[in-house]
């Protein structure tokens, strides 16, 4: 679940972005997993899907050892946070944060290796 202003537009990454609507001070938290908000498809619900649901969950979910139990899918627009290697936000726990301070305007990025089990740039 996102807890700082954002909105999406054009990205120069990929396709849509995710962006600060205001200010984000180095430090703060910007997503947590929140059960009542955001979704676990455990992997035989996940096999058990029609083929275009399973390919958005592809696209926009993940796998993760942080949050165990299946694909993380958010119902926010985090699904919209394009990956740098040189990312805005630490995901290396369960939370993320930003890693420095993120501008009113800037997109927001994170590093999928920090969290996505056997994930590698397309």
């Amino acid at each position: 679940m996102l807890l700082v202003p954002t909105y999406t537009a054009a990205s120069t990454i990929q396709g849509v972005g995710l962006f600060a609507a205001a200010p984000i001070a180095a430090g703060s938290l910007i997503w947590r997993f929140e059960p009542a908000f955001d979704r676990i498809i455990p992997e035989d619900v996940f096999a058990g899907l029609p083929e275009p649901a399973r390919a958005f969950v592809e696209r926009y979910g993940y796998i993760t050892p942080q949050i165990p139990g299946g694909w993380v899918v958010s119902l926010d627009n985090t699904r919209f946070i394009n990956h740098a290697s040189d990312a805005n936000t630490d995901n290396t726990t369960p939370l993320t944060y930003a890693r420095r301070a993120i501008a009113e305007g800037e997109e927001i990025t994170c590093d999928y290796g920090e969290f996505c089990v056997d994930y590698t740039l397309d």
